[in-house]
This record gives structure tokens, sequence and C-alpha cells, in this order.
């Protein structure tokens, strides 16, 4: 290894060259080797050895089932140079893919608008340049003028790409929906390619981490919408249309389904034979 080169990831698995010299490998197969991932490169360690540099990664992380043989595998992640595709399997590949954005992604500097988008309101905020650290549960920014950004890897909501000049230069842009103090907010994210190609695979990873898998009809929709856009649970009956058991149905739905989560129970009371003897009694002494 290069002076000031790490390891980050050192295990058994197999990997497929999905592609050489820019041609597909029909006939390709998976090949038992030994998967080192370093700071600065993929290393693929088997009747010989191949060797992937992080910094020329275009895409990674979505799949490319070249032919049966890789659409069997249940998960695996590609890696895309401009003329190949490897794909990589690992036991544990959350592990290796998390370590796949930290060798990308620890100490880049990304250009950052934050918050681009608070409460559905558009915000005249300047791109700043941020250094980025990855964790497990966690993508952090620290921006040159001190702001401290957090996005929680299971908090992101939806994410939308852009084409925009950004200082100077045309650049892919993600905007990432999440949260901040309890309100929705979005944060504009780009940078150099190999960085955003990188970036957008952790994104996207997150969206699919906690997306619900739900066939809502549209009063659920509204509902969503509604809580969204600010509207109180107590009011949404009425703003929906619906009666309070119809929306409590679906609230309870929605938070089996992980949607919307319980932040404190509104206790339902009713008077007892005692308690309206004792109404009875204050009625009397006004």
């Amino acid at each position: 290894m290069s002076q000031g080169e790490r390891k980050l990831y050192d295990e058994r698995g197999k990997f497929m060259q999905a592609v050489k010299d820019g041609h597909e490998i029909r006939d390709a197969d998976w090949s038992a080797c030994r998967v080192v991932l370093t700071t600065e490169r993929v290393v693929l360690i088997g009747d010989e050895k191949r060797s992937i540099d992080i910094d020329t990664l275009g895409r990674v992380n979505d799949r490319f089932d070249v032919n049966q043989n890789a659409a069997v595998e249940g998960s695996y992640t590609s890696l895309r140079t401009d003329d190949m595709v490897f794909l990589v399997s690992t036991p544990d590949q959350d592990t290796f893919e998390t370590a796949l954005y930290k060798a990308s992604l620890n100490n880049g500097i990304l250009l950052v608008q934050h918050p681009a988008v608070e409460g559905g309101v558009v915000q005249d905020v300047e791109w700043t340049k941020a250094k980025t650290k990855i964790s497990e549960d966690a993508i952090r920014f620290a921006m040159a003028d001190g702001q401290k950004v957090r996005i929680d890897r299971d908090d992101i909501g939806d994410v939308e790409t852009d084409k925009r000049t950004v200082d100077g230069q045309d650049r892919t842009v993600y905007e990432v929906e999440h949260t901040e103090d309890d309100r929705s907010v979005e944060t504009h994210l780009t940078g150099e390619s190999h960085h955003t190609a990188v970036m957008g695979a952790l994104l996207e990873e997150g969206v699919e981490r906690h997306r619900a898998n739900l066939d809502l009809d549209g009063v659920e929709k509204q509902v969503i919408m509604a809580l969204h856009s600010g509207v109180s649970p107590f009011d949404i009956p009425e703003f929906v249309d619906r009666d309070v058991e119809r929306v409590e149905e679906i609230f309870d739905r929605l938070i089996e389904y992980d949607v919307i989560e319980v932040e404190r129970e509104r206790t339902e009371v009713a008077l007892t034979p005692e308690g309206r003897q004792a109404a009875g009694d204050s009625i009397g002494d006004r």
C-alpha cells in the first residue's frame, strides 16, 4: 500500500467482471476471491489481482444483471469505471458498502446548500464547501461557514436529481429531503463526479432502507400530505372529510408500516357517576 493508505475491509467473497474494455461479458461467472478495500482502492485477489481506484468510480451500487448468474444473486455491489464493471459480493454487504462510502467520501469536499428548502419554502442560501464524514447511521457535513449538518441515513424521505451550473461547472445536484428539529428540510449536494457518484448511491440506499411497500388509497395519501404540510393530527378528520374512527384506522396502519410515529398519546376520558356528582356539586356552588 502507498504511504497514508489504510485498510478498511478485508473478507473472503466473490466477484464477477461484467464489462471489460467497454464490452459486456455475457458468459461471465462468479469467482471466489479475497475482497480488500483501502482508502484508495478495491482489490480483488483471486487467480490474479485486480485493482479498482476509488477515484475512477463513475457509478456504484446499482444492479447490473449482465446474465442469469448475476440476476440470481440476491445482493452485490456494482463498481463501474469508464470501460469496466465489476460485481462484488461479500458475507456482509452493508458493512462492505458503508466502508466503500467512507473510503470515497470521508474528508472529501462537497458543495452544500442548507437548508435549500425549509417547510416547503425555498431559502436564499449560498453554496458552501463542506467536509464530509460517513458513519453507519449518518452523513455529516462540517461546512466552511461553521454549520454542522447531519442527515440520518434512515431519515431520508426522498432524493431528486437535477443538472445545474454550480461554481462555474455543470454538475449533478442531489436534492435530499430529511428532517431537522422535527421539520421537513431539503439539503442540496454536489461536487466532483467521483464524489457525487458514490454519494448518489448512498442517498438512494437511505431511501430504500425504510421505503414502505404500501398500496395507499386516496384518503391515506391525503392524510400523509396533510401531515407533511403541517395540518394538526386532530384536524385531519375534518381536512379529509372522514370520521374520526376511519382516520384512527389510517393512523394505526401508517404507524404499523413506520410511515408515521406517535409523539404523545391523547388520553380519552369520560365522567364516572362520582365525577358527574362532583360536577353537579361544583355547578351548585357557583
